[in-house]
């Protein structure tokens, strides 16, 4: 039976190309934001793959120009908090990471093309990959402090492993990285011009060594932004609090230090305080899973306790005033037994199993 005109495609398409199997994030009118149905999509495909002798290599893209994946589905997650399903929110999130850590350990290389925007729940499925693509129009962000929240989907992770004191900056501030930026701070591996990514995909169909077909297609980044702006940042951002970073920025003779000051301004003392503290612990980690432990046991704190959450998400997704309130309204406000509450939290339901 032919299905109907009418019936929706799928949020992600997967179909095998020779070696490759093709994953294909599919809402480009919501720039592929992440739902449980696409995870569960996602993971039925890699069930496949994984057992298929054919498939040698699995390629994640986006549908659409504007981007790889904006992130999760931050509204949903603003209706299930104001609706009171917690199992709900619980759900997405130990179904999210638990995929994050399956597309780091999968046993066939994944190639990941971050082409456009991909920030949030997007950098958890292109940054983790073994080979990490990304084009001159990448726009790479984790930009959760914005909505009253804390990075995660292991982005804590990466950002503890930036070089010098930028994750911390990344992280606090949600500043969008270019590709030469992604590269240089451990987000990606390659630039990729974006009219040779069809090629790219066609060659890695052929099969051979993905590594070598990748690094074939590839150019030089070019210069870092963030590169050039390690003074500046290790200086200010070494600092011991959050608190004392502010006042290193408020004295520091450099425009970028001026308006990184300015951008903490507008954005949630909590989230911050939280984000600034978890990429320090990230550090001494063992692994991403220990690191998505942590941030599952965060990103629960936040939807259980923080009002700053629904705050933030009403701000920016839903009414669109642009104007949040925060709770506490600055950073020498919150109290450090509420970040230490943070950490301390766990979850009814356990990450691993």
């Amino acid at each position: 039976m032919s299905e109907s005109p009418d019936t929706p495609e799928p949020t992600v398409l997967a179909r095998v190309e020779g070696a490759v199997g093709r994953l294909t994030l599919n809402r480009p009118r919501a720039i592929n934001a992440l739902d449980l149905a696409m995870i569960g999509l996602i993971d039925e495909a890699l069930d496949a793959w994984e057992a298929d002798s054919t498939v040698t290599v699995v390629v994640l893209d986006g549908a659409g120009d504007r981007g790889l994946c904006a992130g999760g589905d931050v509204r949903s997650l603003h209706d299930e908090i104001v609706a009171g399903r917690p199992a709900d929110t619980a759900a997405f999130f130990l179904a999210e990471y638990r995929l994050n850590a399956r597309l780091a350990e999968y046993p066939k290389p994944i190639v990941t093309l971050a082409d456009g925007i991909t920030m949030g729940g997007g950098i958890g499925l292109a940054s983790h990959a073994a080979l990490r693509v990304v084009t001159e129009r990448s726009k790479l962000a984790m930009p959760e402090t914005r909505i009253g929240f804390t990075p995660d989907v292991g982005g804590t992770w990466l950002l503890g492993r930036a070089p010098g004191h930028l994750g911390e900056y990344l992280g606090v501030t949600g500043t969008t990285l270019d590709a030469a930026d992604a590269v240089y701070a451990g987000f990606a591996d390659h630039l990729v011009p974006s009219d040779r990514l069809d090629a790219l995909r066609a060659a890695l169909a052929g099969g051979g060594d993905p590594a070598a077909t990748v690094r074939e297609f590839a150019v030089a980044p070019g210069a870092s932004r963030l590169e050039a702006a390690r003074a500046w940042v290790d200086e200010t951002f070494s600092a011991d609090t959050l608190v004392e970073v502010v006042e290193r920025l408020r004295t520091y003779a450099e425009p970028a230090a001026s308006t990184a000051l300015d951008l903490m301004g507008e954005l949630a003392p909590t989230g911050m305080t939280v984000t600034f503290e978890a990429i320090r612990r990230a550090r001494e980690l063992p692994g991403l899973r220990a690191d998505l432990a942590q941030e599952y046991g965060l990103v629960m704190w936040f939807a259980h306790t923080q009002s700053d959450l629904i705050e933030g998400i009403r701000a920016q997704l839903v009414d669109k005033t642009r104007d949040p309130h925060w709770n506490p309204a600055s950073l020498a406000d919150v109290d450090p037994a509420t970040v230490e509450a943070a950490f301390a939290s766990v979850p009814a339901l356990p990450l691993w199993a």
